[in-house]
């Protein structure tokens, strides 16, 4: 019989945004405690400090792109208040995402489709988990560049095993012109008490300015 509980195989095997919104609903509410904690889901911490070590004075607000339950929100805002906004195509993640009061707004979005966000409205844009398999592609920096200030800080994890294989190497390479300072830095995306099949699971983070 199969096992209808959500779980990575199942987000691994999405096939449209609309697989996504159904998985997230029933995956809301045990996403922390049955995905991250029994999983040493690391990467939300590793991303959120890649972009803090980073950050200016003026690189605010900040919007968590693919923000799910608020994970690398939580992480960004202990010690420090930060203006940070979460967008993501699941409103039961979003739901989770404001309970943890880390927020100043949600923004339900489909990211293989125009945002709705004005554009140069974000000083920094981060995401961890969003870039990955059965999920987003290369086609959202378009918009993600868009909406965001001159001079703005990405910092974006891509899950390793993708990045050449569904395209964000050629996208930036397209995008060059618009981006300033690129750098490709490697990370785990899981501890060491994570399965064994995905302890070893790998992230490439994007990191970059929008050029001025």
């Amino acid at each position: 019989m199969q096992d209808d509980d959500p779980d990575l195989d199942r987000a691994y095997a999405l096939k449209t945004p609309q697989d996504s919104v159904q998985l997230y609903r029933d995956w809301a509410d045990s996403y922390d405690q049955d995905f991250a904690t029994r999983m040493d889901y690391v990467y939300p911490g590793v991303i959120a400090a890649e972009l803090a070590q980073r950050l200016d004075s003026d690189d605010s607000p900040i919007l968590d792109v693919g923000a799910g339950t608020g994970l690398v929100g939580a992480a960004l805002s202990e010690g420090s208040r930060r203006l940070i906004d979460a967008l993501d195509i699941s409103v039961e993640m979003l739901d989770q995402a404001m309970s943890k009061g880390c927020y100043r707004q949600t923004i339900k979005a489909d990211l293989t489709q125009p945002l709705p966000i004005d554009t140069g409205q974000y000083g920094a844009l981060v995401s961890a988990g969003t870039f990955t398999h059965g999920h987003v592609g290369p086609e959202a920096l378009d918009e993600l560049l868009r909406i965001a200030k001159p001079g703005a800080l990405f910092v974006l994890g891509i899950n390793q095993a993708v990045y050449d294989a569904m395209g964000f190497a050629k996208k930036f390479q397209a995008l060059s012109l618009l981006m300033s300072g690129f750098q490709l830095v490697e990370r785990s995306i899981y501890g060491p008490n994570a399965q064994a099949d995905h302890r070893d699971d790998r992230a490439t983070i994007a990191v970059f300015r929008k050029s001025a």
